[in-house]
């Protein structure tokens, strides 16, 4: 198995925001700013990463019919001991994602890699998986929200970057905003791998014609 090609997939191939659509609910609500996209992302990482490491050195011994309530308190558990690490010593952040860090348990996109993936694999392919995953599920919580901080505020991590002429539409960071940031992205890679396709197809046609 090669791991490299198993990390790298969750960056872009099967970005779990911009390609399988899993976890929208907190790309939508806590990437009003960078800050708070990058502690919900790396919170997700750890769990997702933990998570599957687990259920792959249990994956022998879990009966089939229970597989799922067993996930769900492995979950549990990781999301508790990192909501516990963030309000000791990131009490700002855990005050600002509130109770979307609890919604971490039900995140469809670290169930889904427990099913998917780490149930039927060893624990370090598994691993690499699970930070792969995570790695993609930050990197698009921050590309959404430095587009949404930097339009919507007209700052970056918090520091203004835009001067007072800049009047930024409230829209960006609110809900809506962020539906529209997401669309954009996706049909943004949308048309770029159909480009790449098209000039894949023309490249083969003028070989074959070569030939």
């Amino acid at each position: 198995m090669n791991l490299w090609k198993e990390f790298t997939k969750g960056l872009i191939d099967e970005n779990p925001i911009f390609r399988l659509a899993l976890s929208l609910c907190p790309a939508l609500a806590v990437t009003s700013n960078v800050y708070n996209a990058l502690g919900m992302g790396l919170t997700v990482m750890f769990v997702i990463t933990c998570n599957n490491m687990i259920v792959s050195t249990f994956r022998n011994v879990i009966h089939p019919k229970v597989r799922v309530p067993v996930y769900i308190i492995s979950i549990a558990t990781i999301v508790t001991v990192a909501m516990l690490t963030l309000e000791a010593f990131f009490p700002i952040l855990f005050k600002e994602l509130g109770i979307y860090l609890a919604l971490v348990v039900v995140f469809a996109i670290i169930l889904a890699r427990a099913e998917v993936f780490a149930a039927k694999n060893k624990v370090i392919p598994s691993m690499i998986d699970g930070l792969g995953m995570g790695a993609g599920f930050t990197l698009g919580m921050l590309v959404i929200g430095t587009i949404r901080e930097m339009i919507g505020n007209g700052s970056f991590m918090g520091y203004q970057i835009l001067g007072s002429w800049y009047q930024p539409p409230l829209i960006v960071i609110l809900a809506p905003g962020g539906f529209i940031v997401i669309g954009f992205i996706i049909g943004f890679m949308n048309l770029s791998e159909e480009r790449k396709k098209q000039k894949k197809e023309k490249s083969e046609i003028a070989a074959g014609g070569t030939i």
